[in-house]
């Protein structure tokens, strides 16, 4: 496998043995997801930069969630431009994003994943210098997501 596909393939799997509320099996979950949601959400893949449907979409309300459990991840209005090809979001709703380690690709990244369900979003930075509250990047796949205009109870 070339490195730029293996890239896009899948992270470290540091965080697979962690238990989740959302515990289904890996055939329940194909049984729920398409073959590119299962890439990403249950095999930590990533997409490829600027391909998501959520990479340009800026709603001045709403709520992003899990594509997998449809746990509210994201408020709209904590969504910002980083120009890195993926949706980036300065902060999480409190709770619903879990971090772990993850060494993959010889560096060492913080891994951002669903606190129900543990599918895998991105990753998240630090220290870049966007203007936001937080200084940092919440870096997630627009698989991984799903939008909904009406503020969802966290």
């Amino acid at each position: 496998m070339s490195f730029l596909s293996n890239l896009f393939s899948s992270s470290s799997n540091s965080a697979s043995n962690m238990s989740y509320p959302d515990s289904r099996t890996a055939d329940e979950w194909r049984a729920v997801l398409n073959k590119e949601q299962f890439r990403i959400l249950r095999e930590k893949g990533t997409e490829a930069p600027g391909s998501g449907t959520y990479d340009k979409h800026y709603p001045s309300d709403g709520v992003y969630t899990c594509a997998g459990c449809a746990t509210p991840l994201y408020k709209a209005n904590h969504k910002f431009k980083s120009g890195c090809g993926w949706p980036a979001y300065f902060d999480s709703i409190p709770g619903a994003v879990t971090r772990h380690e993850d060494r993959a690709f010889g560096m060492t990244r913080t891994e951002i994943v669903c606190s129900n369900c543990g599918g895998h979003l991105g990753h998240v930075f630090k220290g870049e210098g966007f203007p936001t509250p937080t200084d940092e990047r919440h870096c997630v796949n627009s698989v991984s997501l799903n939008f909904t205009p009406e503020d969802k109870k966290a």
